[in-house]
């Protein structure tokens, strides 16, 4: 496999193969393994057309670590800004000789027409409402550290469905391993043909979502995809769709809550939830760089 743009390209072996990766790597670092040479002599771009700060620097951390050299393109210090096309940028990156491109861009898609351009490996880091295949990755490694298995395990996932690629290929990864997912959203959130994407069961009552669930994941409202309102105030969906004290009692008390990040703290989790003890966010955090390093080493296997 050259690149991963997509949960699609992964079969059950190679899930396993890369959460082993991810184990080793994480054990070796936390035992004062700083430094590895699996990717000495290569190098990465990190080509960001959107914002971000956790993938980013985790899948730049996560090439440094291995030993590869890591450049760093931004859109808005890029040539698109005077007209160049997606393509052209990304074929001039490459006569640069770069042996990895992670990708990041607003358009669903992006990375596939890159992977098929270039002869790098091209790893997606986001495309437009698709897929984010390295969060689902880290999602479901981390739910497997804190429950042991993913047999069986009842997840509900819960937010902007609509506009979130972490959900599809959540979904998608979950889905694969054995779990049980159910979607929870305003019905003005959920795509239009949202039974299309996997899930076990749809409900906008968020209650019933999270009530016997072994793992609850809160999506951000993405604002800046939104072109119309789909909700009439933050304090209503807060209200209604949001983590509190109140929806706490309801959930097991052995289950976890997650979030991909950034959280908007108030609106989908409560403050003082969002590093509590039932959290795993910053697990989730963490579990990036080990998970990213695994996919550089494999990808290259």
């Amino acid at each position: 496999m050259k690149d991963l743009y997509s949960v699609n390209q992964l079969e059950k072996k190679d899930i396993q193969k890369i959460f082993q990766l991810a184990k080793d790597y994480k054990s070796r670092f936390l035992k004062g393994e700083k430094k590895f040479n699996d990717l000495r002599g290569y190098s990465v771009l990190l080509v960001f057309f959107e914002n971000s700060t956790r993938t980013r620097t985790s899948f730049e951390l996560a090439g440094k670590i291995l030993g590869a050299d890591t450049i760093n393109i931004s859109a808005s210090s890029s040539s698109v800004k005077k007209g160049e096309t997606l393509y052209d940028t990304v074929k001039t990156l490459e006569a640069l000789n770069s042996d990895f491109i992670v990708i990041r861009h607003y358009m669903s898609g992006a990375a596939k027409i890159v992977a098929d351009s270039v002869k790098s490996h091209v790893i997606n880091a986001g495309d437009g409402t698709n897929e984010h295949p390295t969060q689902g990755l880290l999602d479901a490694f981390t739910v497997l550290e804190k429950k042991g298995s993913l047999e069986g395990l009842k997840i509900a996932i819960v937010g902007d469905i609509q506009h979130s690629r972490v959900a599809r290929s959540d979904v998608k990864l979950f889905k694969k391993l054995g779990s049980e997912i159910t979607l929870c959203a305003p019905m003005t959130m959920l795509p239009r043909h949202y039974e299309a994407l996997g899930a076990d069961y749809i409900t906008t009552d968020i209650k019933e979502a999270v009530k016997d669930k072994d793992v609850v994941i809160f999506l951000r409202i993405q604002l800046e995809r939104q072109d119309k309102p789909f909700f009439s105030t933050l304090r209503e969906y807060s209200i209604k769709y949001g983590l509190n004290q109140e929806l706490l009692k309801i959930m097991k008390p052995d289950a976890v809550i997650m979030h991909p990040g950034p959280v908007n703290r108030g609106v989908e989790i409560q403050s003082e939830l969002v590093y509590s003890d039932r959290s795993l966010i910053l697990n989730q955090v963490e579990n990036g760089l080990f998970i990213r390093m695994a996919v550089y080493k494999y990808l290259l296997s």
